[in-house]
């Protein structure tokens, strides 16, 4: 299992188009993909639905866990992709 911290700098913050792409390319790993928030809340990052309910904001800090065969290349992958604007 690996996991790393990072600030939510999209504008919207993790709104239903980020969000969606958050999940789609999650979706590309075999990994088990989630994300810590407010100290003790998960969602999982496959779920568009889960992702929308955990209410994340921009400048909200979250910690990206990754667990499983490809851990390493999902975490450095979706790391770069939500510092990169999420698509937007």
């Amino acid at each position: 299992m690996l996991s790393q911290k990072i600030t939510i700098k999209n504008p919207t913050g993790l709104h239903l188009r980020p969000a969606g792409n958050l999940c789609k390319e999650a979706m590309k790993f075999k990994s088990k993909v989630t994300f810590r928030y407010d100290e003790q809340n998960t969602a999982n990052a496959k779920s568009v639905l889960s992702v929308l309910g955990a209410c994340i904001k921009s400048g909200d800090e979250i910690e990206l866990i990754c667990d499983g065969e490809d851990e390493a290349e999902a975490l450095e992958y979706l790391i770069q992709y939500i510092e990169d604007g999420l698509g937007e």
